[in-house]
């Protein structure tokens, strides 16, 4: 029996948060085996975990695994944890999801330059193909103006959160 299905039938409420956090990373354009590794990391005592015990606990491969905090660590989602042993442990990282908006965002940045590029291409004229450059273009723009002030208003409102809740 994996420790999942032993979980679900000792605590029913922890198996159903791990498994709705792997549908809500589906509906992000992620894995639901990547959303149920940061929800398992978000919620397992201790905090850290080897690639074995994700493994065993997740009831997936050690490979997936692997591969999953591997792309995770890249995003700033988790971190590996410096151990005395050749053992990888990995636990969620400190403004891991904060972390993954600026990689999103940089993504977003980089495209400005794609998008002005189809804009040369396309002309003046305001015809349908140019008008979706455009809004594209326009959008990704919009949300880029105020990013850098979204994460000034996180960084206070979680510090805010963090002096009320030590």
């Amino acid at each position: 029996m994996t420790f999942f299905a032993e979980l679900a039938r000792v605590n029913h409420p922890e198996t159903e948060f791990v498994d709705r956090m792997g549908l809500i990373m589906e509906r992000l354009g992620g894995t639901r085996t990547m959303g149920r590794l940061t929800a398992w990391l978000m919620i397992c005592d201790p905090p850290d975990r080897s690639l074995t015990e994700l493994a065993a606990e997740l009831g997936v491969s050690k490979t997936a695994v692997s591969t999953l905090a591997r792309q995770l660590g890249m995003s700033g989602m988790v971190e590996r944890v410096p151990t005395s042993t050749r053992e990888h442990r990995y636990r969620m990282a400190d403004g891991g999801w904060a972390q993954v908006m600026r990689v999103q965002l940089a993504v977003l940045e980089q495209s400005l330059d794609t998008l002005d590029f189809g804009l040369s291409i396309l002309g003046h004229d305001r015809s349908g193909q140019r008008s979706r450059v455009e809004d594209t273009r326009d959008y990704f723009a919009f949300i880029l103006h105020d990013s850098d002030k979204m994460f000034e208003r996180w960084k206070e409102y979680r510090e805010s959160r963090l002096d009320v809740n030590p």
